[in-house]
């Protein structure tokens, strides 16, 4: 596989010889992904700006865990991917690339609630829970300050935000996402790892 389709070809490659380095890091990021991803069931749908910034952490603690699997064990991080059924390792693939989109743009080129659609609960009065809330889809954005492979990227993860993000519930993304990097995770050596579902 080539590292640098994930962007970190030239990402300080003495740091990947160090075994306590790698550990550390990977422990560090799992435990701060399971931690805020968990947080998604528990935040009160009336509070909507914590809601925002919970949803907005949770992206940023996945793709920190998808990056450090990535930069620490490319092998393993592949070959759990072909282990994956076709269909699932698309949706997987696809997921992190909406995510990754997410990632470079909420918050500081779009607001979260333009990511965001908050959902009607059951009396059509209130807000469901936010793990039932979805991802808007999006207009195509400008990219012109970019340079053509930067725009290039960020199309190509755009693509991946509209086809696998947009219209598809908050929690259904994380769970895809999380699920998929504890395994990876666990494949890496860090023990004690489950699949998490949140709320």
């Amino acid at each position: 596989m080539n590292p640098d389709r994930w962007g970190v070809a030239n990402w300080a490659p003495e740091r990947q010889r160090e075994p306590q380095t790698q550990a550390s890091a990977l422990s560090w990021a799992v435990i701060g992904m399971r931690d805020t991803t968990e947080r998604l069931g528990r935040v009160r749908a009336t509070d909507r700006a914590q809601a925002f910034a919970v949803i907005g952490e949770a992206v940023w603690w996945v793709t920190i865990v998808d990056a450090t699997i990535v930069r620490y064990h490319l092998q393993v991080y592949d070959a759990a991917l072909e282990a994956l059924p076709a269909a699932e390792r698309r949706t997987v693939e696809g997921t992190f690339g909406g995510l990754r989109f997410v990632r470079n743009r909420m918050g500081y080129h779009a607001d979260h609630a333009e990511f965001i659609r908050p959902e009607c609960g059951a009396d059509g009065v209130n807000d469901a829970p936010i793990s039932l809330w979805t991802w808007r889809s999006l207009p195509k954005p400008a990219l012109d300050s970019l340079l053509p492979r930067g725009r290039e990227w960020e199309m190509t993860r755009y693509q991946a935000y509209q086809d696998w993000l947009a219209g598809r519930a908050i929690a259904e993304t994380f769970t895809a996402a999380a699920d998929f990097l504890t395994l990876a995770a666990s494949a890496a050596g860090t023990p004690g790892l489950e699949p998490l579902t949140p709320g």
